[in-house]
């Protein structure tokens, strides 16, 4: 068997047009995107670590830094007390099996929250997404869909953010990009909205259903309520459902993120979350004080704007973009 290769059209020299550059692959998007939380860390940790001993000195030093990346007391706590022990037990007396014992502990702290989202179990597999009006809900079901699809699932959406402006617009805007299907009605109740979309995913055989819910704040207790009547309305479409309750946090809101799991997780039962505009914030931290204060799967993380931008999270990749 032959096969045959096009060749590049010359360019105006007569010489072979170059290929084009390969798509940066997501560890380099990762890396990339981290840049700003690794800066914020990088100079700093070189000059903390260049004594060369774990002193006193050091762990107020990197107690501050720590803490103004937004990892949290009790996180940055525990980071510290494992720094010691690695300290005592293996002599560290470099700048360089500091800054190791330091990606380990956190690299432990993190692996916990490891746990990709298997939606294999059902179908159609009921994704409920939750999350406050502009920390990027609905741009993360366009990409999920995206990203499900990739993985060869079928995927239908439902617009069940009728509470804000233009929602349903944006996410039917997905839905062409992607081509898949949006439930929408013009004036419909949220629960509605998303019952039609699980009774027709179920006609069409569908693998998932993302239902968006409108964005609120864990301080609108009667707002949080219909979110949680919308959870009641699947389970009675759908007596195990949903299957996956994600809660979309933006990056950038550093501490109130915990505020927002615990409320949302009381309402709604959270089970996996997605953190985004990751490579909008020098305190990426934050992921670490979710894991030691109210652990729960970051099942995706985001770092730009593209679709494919969004991609389940690795604690090993996530540590290695902050030490590099």
């Amino acid at each position: 068997m032959f096969s045959f290769l096009k060749k590049s059209a010359p360019d105006a020299k007569g010489e072979p047009a170059a290929a084009p550059a390969a798509a940066p692959s997501w560890r380099e998007r990762l890396f990339k995107g981290l840049s700003r939380t690794r800066a914020q860390w990088g100079g700093k940790l070189k000059s903390i670590f260049a004594r060369g001993k774990v002193d006193d000195e050091l762990l107020e030093e990197l107690e501050s830094l720590l803490l103004t990346s937004d990892v949290g007391i009790e996180a940055t706590t525990h980071l510290l007390d494992e720094l010691k022990k690695a300290a005592k037990r293996d002599k560290l007396d470099t700048p360089e099996s500091i800054q190791k014992a330091l990606a380990d502990a956190l690299l432990a702290t993190l692996q916990p929250l490891e746990q990709p989202l298997d939606v294999s179990g059902h179908k159609p597999y009921v994704i409920m997404i939750a999350g406050v009006n502009g920390a990027g809900k609905t741009t993360s079901i366009g990409k999920l869909a995206k990203y499900f699809q990739t993985q060869g699932k079928s995927v239908l959406l439902a617009a069940g953010d009728t509470f804000r402006a233009a929602a349903r617009e944006q996410l039917e805007t997905w839905g062409e990009r992607n081509n898949v299907t949006v439930i929408a009605q013009d004036n419909g109740d949220p629960a509605a909205v998303i019952f039609d979309a699980i009774s027709a995913a179920k006609a069409r055989g569908i693998d998932i259903v993302l239902a968006d819910t409108a964005g609120r704040l864990p301080t609108q207790l009667h707002l949080m309520e219909e979110i949680a009547k919308v959870r009641r309305v699947i389970q009675k479409v759908d007596p195990s459902g949903p299957h996956e309750t994600l809660l979309v946090l933006d990056a950038n809101i550093g501490q109130n993120a915990l505020a927002q799991v615990r409320a949302f997780d009381k309402a709604i039962n959270v089970t996996g979350l997605v953190l985004t505009k990751l490579d909008g914030t020098a305190k990426g931290g934050v992921i670490a004080a979710i894991a030691r204060q109210c652990p729960k799967p970051i099942r995706f993380i985001g770092v730009g704007e593209q679709i494919d931008d969004l991609r389940p999270f690795a604690a090993k990749d996530f540590v290695d973009a902050l030490f590099e």
